[in-house]
């Protein structure tokens, strides 16, 4: 998938020249009209890329008869992949929200400031899971060192006590990482000294930025909880009626939908900081045709919230990432092939783990590469929206001036 291009020109300047421009109303309000079906349909098409089959390549001369027609199996669900071309879409998205401003009749009301006013709020509210996503992913990171230290102990041969021993010191911590909870995890409690630095350095991320937002600070305290930021965002976040449909309220709350959606797929798919999250914190549209995909998106991942909720038990927070599932399963079978393990292994159990220890290297060298991309992409996410909330605070100047 073809990453977002920037926003090009000055969105301020082509605001104000947009509003100063003499044109009949009937002809104005026939394109902004244009303008947010457009936006809806380019929002609705970039997310059922998202849960649809990609495209199958050409069929070539040596290729088989079974291969070819149909379409390729699309990334699988909160894989690293997906979650790149999520942020994608969201970008992607954005830049089109900014386009229909620029061809909407900008007035003065105090229906449009409020909404405007609730999301610079909710802006805010993404900058901070941003950090917290920047966060979970140096925790992904640091199980991915520990699944690298017992594959690197499976896999010498023959199996002794030793290395049985080291993969099985290597693998309870994995586990207890993966399982413990977000708060506990990501606040350095019951953590070593290494992991309490290296949560220091993610969060600081957000004060390396060359633009401070709302005072923000690149350090969360240890009641900041990105479900409760998510129920927040959420709060006022309501479908325009009547006028306000046709007008420019509605692709902002498009636009905000679009942005709580990603944050909470992405609270859900890494270990934040977070007390329990909603299954479902968005109550979406669904006879609007640009909800239909996130509707079926959010409702895919909630199930698979309760699937993991009920198989732990309490309330769910965090972890969803399809690359730490598989881990987290192979994880769970080597450790029960250590606990049970007696030198000399039988040769038939010795290719079973063999198996598996390749299935979990196969998983880290994905995750090596793909977090850096994921990582790069949540802190352009971070950037864009820092510049989308100077330039929608700048028209909310413009409208108190008038």
């Amino acid at each position: 998938m073809a990453p977002a291009t920037d926003y090009q020109g000055s969105f301020l300047s082509r605001i104000s020249i947009r509003r100063n421009q003499i044109v009949s109303m009937d002809v104005n309000h026939e394109q902004e009209l244009e303008e947010l079906e457009y936006f809806q349909k380019h929002v609705a098409e970039r997310f059922s890329e998202l849960i649809s089959p990609s495209p199958s390549p050409p069929p070539s001369s040596s290729s088989s008869f079974s291969d070819a027609g149909g379409s390729q199996p699309s990334d699988p669900i909160l894989s690293i992949p997906w979650l790149q071309n999520l942020l994608d879409v969201f970008m992607s998205c954005e830049t089109e929200f900014k386009s229909v401003l620029t061809t909407t009749q900008i007035s003065k009301s105090p229906s449009l400031e409020r909404v405007l006013s609730e999301m610079l709020d909710r802006i805010l509210k993404a900058l901070d899971i941003c950090n917290a996503v920047v966060n979970g992913i140096d925790s992904v990171r640091q199980s991915r060192r520990l699944a690298e230290i017992a594959v690197t102990a499976l896999k010498q041969r023959p199996l002794c006590d030793g290395s049985v021993r080291r993969a099985k010191r290597a693998l309870t911590s994995l586990l207890a990482g993966l399982n413990v909870d977000g708060k506990d995890r990501n606040s350095g409690s019951g953590g070593s000294g290494n992991h309490r630095r290296m949560t220091s350095r993610s969060w600081s991320f957000g004060q390396r930025s060359s633009v401070t937002v709302g005072g923000s600070s690149g350090h969360v305290s240890k009641n900041w909880s990105a479900a409760k930021q998510i129920q927040a965002m959420v709060a006022n976040l309501v479908l325009p009626r009547g006028a306000e449909a046709s007008g420019p309220a509605m692709p902002v709350y498009v636009i905000s939908s679009v942005m709580v959606l990603v944050m909470w797929v992405l609270v859900a798919a890494l270990p934040c900081q977070t007390s329990s999250l909603p299954v479902a914190p968005l109550p979406l549209p669904k006879h609007q045709s640009w909800a239909s995909a996130a509707v079926n998106i959010q409702e895919r991942i909630g199930e698979e919230m309760k699937r993991k909720e009920k198989r732990f038990g309490g309330g769910f927070t965090g972890g969803l990432m399809e690359e730490l599932q598989r881990m987290e399963m192979i994880g769970l079978w080597l450790m029960e092939f250590a606990e049970r393990f007696r030198f000399p292994a039988e040769e038939e159990e010795e290719e079973e783990v063999a198996e598996k220890v390749g299935e979990m290297e196969e998983i880290c060298r994905r995750m090596e590469v793909g977090l850096e991309d994921l990582q790069r992409l949540v802190r352009q996410v971070f950037h864009r929206l820092v510049r989308s909330r100077i330039e929608i605070d700048a028209i909310l100047d413009q409208l108190h001036a008038i």
